[in-house]
């Protein structure tokens, strides 16, 4: 991984540092690794935890730091004995036993999506997880000192004023500072941006080839990355791909632009390698076989980091559980009246608006539990939601190790004390599920990385009140505001784009059997044990059928990868 350039390694009169990934600037990944060495190297050190995407060990002269920084992309695991730490590696699976599992951890993965990156806890007893922001002190013989989640500097909790001097042409401004340092930060020799027609993935390319085309910055490649779909619903992406390649490139003329023929790729597709050969379960390894086409053609191209849109739907957009503040500080008038431009802008009920942004964030386990008992009628997948226990997973397992107390905490996490705040933290964690991207880094020598999801954007967007950022009919206002000089009209008018939906029925309609005899064959013990395999097989067939929704289909999905994660590992 040091002659892919993954692993930095450098030493100072502090001692040495071991990083991967990079810290500040990944063009600068030896600059940035010595900083932060010199920054904890120094006995007492509070310093704050700098921007980049990074798992680092530093041996100091006095002492042993782990640490990763708060957006946890890469990860970091230690195994632990008796309060001392007897290894440190970026996969869990190679410092684990097989034949010594933690259950607890699967009723946590099992809870959601963001469950699995901000838990301690691994598939694997004695195995743990640092955390985004945290930093373990050891002592030169990896006796544990301490635990400590870091924060930066720009951190700030304080709800948005309800009204701000700030307008919508200020706040774009605010915006395309932060995205245009995120994008620079990342910028490498050769860098390949995802390009899927949408303003996302177009703003991220455009701005990396102003950067990369721009002088006085040492001169670089740029890769344009794209999926094509000859046939179906996701045919109709392709004018908007053309468009938005045609407009990168007149920013960029040496840009190289790279469309992959996906037309035959369905979810599923080699599911046996995908979700099997995950460092951990991997609950989006169903939709591994697109991107892992397109990774591939990207280590063709030799880039070495390659960047994409994600993130921006819950960050760049107007915060939805604002409402929830109205709320709780007792402005109903104002919460009645917003609620219903929601509504409107959104398209969907006001019922259906104050149930999502206000009640479940409330209540969420007892709203589920209600919406469950109401819906269900009598299917496996109805009125499944975020929380609620699949009806797949036995309830003995389920209380014998603490599926209701990760429910809770999960809840907890992705709502908080205040849901307005914690939607950008879960944000983090659900908008790029990608626990295989370092895997995929290891094989194809080169990073990936989400601008959208960068602090300072975070930030940037978090600070802005809801009077400035929500325009109903008009998602991601800010962003076309602050994009409207380089995003081509169609790319930037649009407001609504195709779903995989038909990737995901065309894999279920192609290995919906093999699917369900990998439940009813399955051998490892922990299976069976764990799962009531025809209840899950009965899931299976129902979500070829159109039964249920994203919420459950999200379920199952992370089931079925646990089951063939587990096969593999037996």
């Amino acid at each position: 991984m040091v002659e892919q350039g993954l692993v930095t390694k450098v030493s100072s009169p502090a001692g040495t540092a071991v990083v991967a990934g990079w810290v500040g600037s990944f063009r600068e990944r030896e600059t940035g690794a010595r900083a932060l060495l010199d920054d904890f190297g120094r006995p007492g050190s509070s310093s704050s935890l700098p921007n980049g995407d990074y798992a680092a060990v530093l041996l100091c002269r006095d002492r042993i730091l782990l640490m990763r920084d708060r957006q946890a992309r890469i990860p970091l695991f230690f195994r632990e004995s008796g309060g001392r730490v007897t290894a440190v590696s970026t996969s869990a699976r190679g410092l684990g036993d097989g034949a010594a599992l933690e259950p607890r951890y699967f009723c946590r993965y099992l809870t959601g999506n963001t469950a699995q990156p901000h838990t301690e806890l691994t598939p694997f007893t004695g195995v743990h997880r640092l955390l985004g922001g945290e930093v373990v002190e050891l002592s030169l013989t990896g006796l544990i000192r301490g635990r400590l989640r870091r924060h930066s500097d720009d951190d700030d909790d304080t709800p948005a004023p309800a009204a701000d001097a700030r307008r919508l042409g200020d706040a774009a401004k605010e915006l395309r500072l932060a995205l245009e340092n995120a994008v620079e930060q990342r910028l490498g020799r050769t860098t390949a941006c995802h390009v899927s027609g949408g303003a996302d993935s177009t703003s991220v390319a455009l701005l990396a080839a102003q950067r990369q085309s721009g002088g006085g910055r040492p001169p670089g490649d740029l890769v344009l990355l794209a999926g094509c779909f000859g046939r179906g619903e996701l045919a109709g992406e392709r004018p908007y791909l053309d468009e938005a390649m045609t407009e990168i490139r007149r920013h960029a003329p040496a840009a190289r632009p790279l469309v992959i023929d996906t037309g035959d790729v369905a979810d599923f597709d080699d599911f046996q390698h995908h979700a099997g050969h995950a460092d951990e379960p991997f609950a989006h390894a169903f939709r591994a076989p697109f991107w892992s086409r397109l990774h591939a053609a990207a280590a063709g191209s030799g880039c070495d980091i390659l960047l994409t849109g994600c993130g921006a739907d819950p960050i760049a957009d107007a915060n939805p559980l604002h409402l929830h503040r109205l709320a709780r500080t007792g402005q109903l008038r104002r919460l009645t009246s917003e609620a219903r431009a929601w509504a409107a802008g959104s398209e969907r009920g006001l019922r259906d608006v104050v149930s999502t942004c206000v009640l479940q964030p409330t209540l969420p386990l007892a709203t589920e539990r209600l919406t469950t008992l109401v819906r269900r009628r009598r299917t496996v997948l109805g009125g499944l939601g975020n929380f609620t226990r699949p009806r797949w997973l036995r309830s003995g397992f389920a209380r014998a190790h603490g599926y209701r107390e990760a429910s809770i905490a999960e809840s907890r996490f992705v709502f908080g004390r205040r849901p307005e705040q914690s939607l950008y933290d879960a944000a983090n964690y659900s908008a790029a599920p990608d626990p295989l991207s370092w895997l995929r880094a290891r094989q194809d020598g080169f990073f990936l990385s989400h601008p959208f999801l960068d602090p300072e954007v975070v930030t940037t967007m978090r600070r802005l009140p809801a009077a400035v950022t929500f325009c109903p009919g008009r998602p991601k206002a800010v962003l076309r505001e602050a994009m409207a000089d380089l995003l081509p009209p169609g790319v930037l008018g649009r407001t609504v784009k195709i779903p995989f939906d038909q990737v995901y029925a065309r894999g279920l309609r192609t290995h919906g059997d093999e699917l369900i005899d990998l439940c009813r064959s399955a051998r490892h013990p922990l299976v069976t044990e764990m799962f009531d395999t025809g209840a899950l097989s009965q899931a299976v067939r129902e979500a070829q059928y159109g039964i249920g929704d994203a919420y459950s289909w999200d379920r199952l999905n992370s089931s079925l990868a646990l089951v063939m994660w587990l096969e593999r590992l037996y």
